[in-house]
């Protein structure tokens, strides 16, 4: 999450990323679209999950950073209150988005998500930002196209607007993690950032569960072998290849390819779940994804791949 500033010019925005960097795109779109799937299939609680995949990705970043250990120091103290607060509002992203997974769709969930780059553009307008008539237009149709998908949802099972609504909620929080961790990115590696993120939203979910009363263990075997898969897969996988890619493909186009996750995820879940998509949610996802399409080719932020 959160990559690093990529220095294509502005009119190869949308230029064709090379050869490598598709595979690449190709291979980490793939890897966060089993993050929905994946959930839905672990039997444990959805805090137990979002706490073992950060918990697991800060072991695995820990090292990593300690290496960089000279930079850990002279990175300013103002500098660790974003990044801890951009912790805490991933830690709330996780939880919404786990809940959301188990209630409703991973299709659906996956979808409404997605919506952060939307609610990114609304926080920069709160900010006195400038949004263009091409991200409006976005906006709306992905407020049209969530209103359908969410009444569709009910239609079948309450439980599922909760989850669509958590789900959203999650695409919120995601945009909150974005504008607040833009912050702390101006002076801070991708390696530490992301270090401090995860594990302040380790150790947060870990408090959130403890009061929930949710086990952190004594589940079969196969459970951690899909939550190392998770964390291995979407979690670093996932993210760490696009943070490398954008070192060299524009955001914009970046953030176009992890739209795919959307379709991935309910392929994968159609296959292994046997979640088939219903005709009413057809249009409403396809109009959605070409709405969030529009407000990242206006300048929405990246989307963080769940």
């Amino acid at each position: 999450m959160g990559g690093q500033t990529s220095v294509v010019t502005p009119e190869r925005e949308l230029a064709l990323p090379a050869r490598a960097d598709l595979g690449l795109l190709a291979l980490a779109v793939t890897a966060v679209s089993t993050s929905g799937p994946l959930i839905a299939a672990i039997s444990m609680p959805a805090l137990a999950i979002a706490f073992w995949r950060n918990a697991i990705a800060s072991c695995v970043l820990v090292p990593v950073a300690f290496v960089r250990r000279r930079e850990i120091r002279s990175v300013l103290a103002t500098t660790w209150r974003p990044m801890v607060g951009a912790g805490l509002l991933l830690a709330a992203h996780f939880a919404a988005w786990t809940y959301g997974v188990k209630l409703s769709s991973v299709a659906s969930a996956t979808a409404l998500v997605a919506t952060q780059p939307a609610w990114s553009a609304l926080m920069a307008r709160v900010r006195g930002a400038v949004i263009n008539r091409l991200a409006w237009l976005g906006i709306a149709l992905a407020i049209v196209a969530t209103g359908a998908l969410t009444g569709f949802d009910v239609m079948f099972s309450r439980a599922a607007l909760v989850g669509d609504l958590l789900a959203l909620a999650a695409g919120m929080l995601a945009a909150g993690y974005v504008t607040v961790g833009a912050v702390a990115r101006r002076q801070a590696s991708t390696v530490l950032y992301t270090t401090v993120c995860y594990g302040t939203a380790a150790c947060a979910l870990a408090i959130g569960a403890a009061a929930a009363r949710v086990p952190f263990s004594g589940y079969p075997l196969g459970t951690w072998l899909k939550i190392l898969a998770l964390t291995g897969g979407a979690q670093l996988l996932g993210h760490s290849v696009f943070n490398h890619v954008l070192r060299t493909t524009s955001p914009t186009v970046v953030s176009l390819a992890i739209l795919f996750e959307v379709p991935g995820a309910a392929a994968i879940a159609a296959l292994t779940l046997h979640q088939h998509l219903h005709l009413f949610h057809i249009p409403a996802l396809a109009v959605l994804i070409g709405a969030l399409g529009l407000v990242v080719f206006a300048g929405g932020r990246a989307v963080p791949a769940e």
